[in-house]
């Protein structure tokens, strides 16, 4: 399993090499999760180089997670160095999708593009998950994902996302919402200026569409796509609607089809 040193912090990456000379994508998953938030039909998208990071303190990665969006985005930039990539696209779900946004604005010409998924400008946090994570971390696992989902989830996938919640450790979890509720970029986004995609379920109820529509009006020559039937966890509920969207983009802003 591959792993890279980052500031003294081991670091565990999913990899699917591409073809040759395929363009990278890096996924940086959300608070609390790991990069399996990302399915398969995402961490294998046909024609590109794909990386799926888990963050410090979460996953199989080591250290300790940050409770700044800024340190978050510091660790992803030198792990895109310890792995060797000079230019990619970038996709960052809720959390990472902050993470991407503050990345895009402190080194544009490292990004290709820019793939935002379920996130918004200015990440405010209800005080039922900040106190549920501290005081009963299960009970608010079953919360969240419950918010995070469609009117008319699979329960299948709700007992994963509580699964996979509860192997991150509660403090990491807290680290990562107190990161979220800190993050406000509003004044800033419209400065974001490489080619940028949003995603978002148009059930989203943690980062409702109108927050991926804000981006969309405040970064220029944004696109937007809308998925119905889905919620927070879009990728998950229709990760062949959001892979297509994804290879789609990645085609239009390189200018040649990146599908096998």
């Amino acid at each position: 399993m591959p792993y890279v040193e980052v500031s003294g912090e081991k670091i565990f990456y999913f990899h699917s090499k591409g073809p040759e000379n395929a363009p990278a994508l890096l996924l940086v998953h959300g608070a609390g999760g790991t990069h399996l938030h990302w399915p398969p039909r995402l961490r294998r998208l046909p024609g590109v180089d794909v990386y799926a990071i888990d963050l410090p303190g979460h996953g199989k990665s080591g250290g300790k997670a940050k409770d700044t969006i800024p340190a978050y985005a510091e660790v992803v930039r030198q792990f895109a160095e310890a792995v060797g990539l000079e230019e990619f696209f970038l996709a960052g779900h809720s959390m990472g999708g902050a993470i991407a946004q503050t990345l895009a604005l402190e080194h544009p010409e490292r990004l290709q593009g820019l793939i935002l998924v379920g996130t918004g400008a200015k990440l405010r946090v209800a005080p039922a998950i900040l106190d549920g994570i501290k005081n009963d971390y299960e009970s608010a696992a079953r919360l969240i994902a419950e918010w995070a989902y469609s009117s008319s989830p699979d329960p299948h996938l709700l007992e994963l996302y509580v699964r996979g919640a509860l192997q991150v450790p509660a403090e990491s979890t807290y680290d990562d919402f107190m990161a979220c509720d800190r993050f406000d970029i509003m004044g800033q986004v419209a400065k974001i200026s490489v080619p940028t995609l949003m995603v978002c379920g148009k059930e989203d109820r943690l980062t409702p569409p109108k927050y991926c529509e804000y981006l969309h009006s405040q970064i220029p020559g944004s696109e937007l796509e809308l998925v119905p039937n889905a919620g927070h966890m879009v990728m998950v509920e229709q990760e062949e609607a959001v892979a297509e969207a994804i290879s789609r983009f990645v085609s239009r802003v390189l200018g040649k089809e990146v599908t096998q």
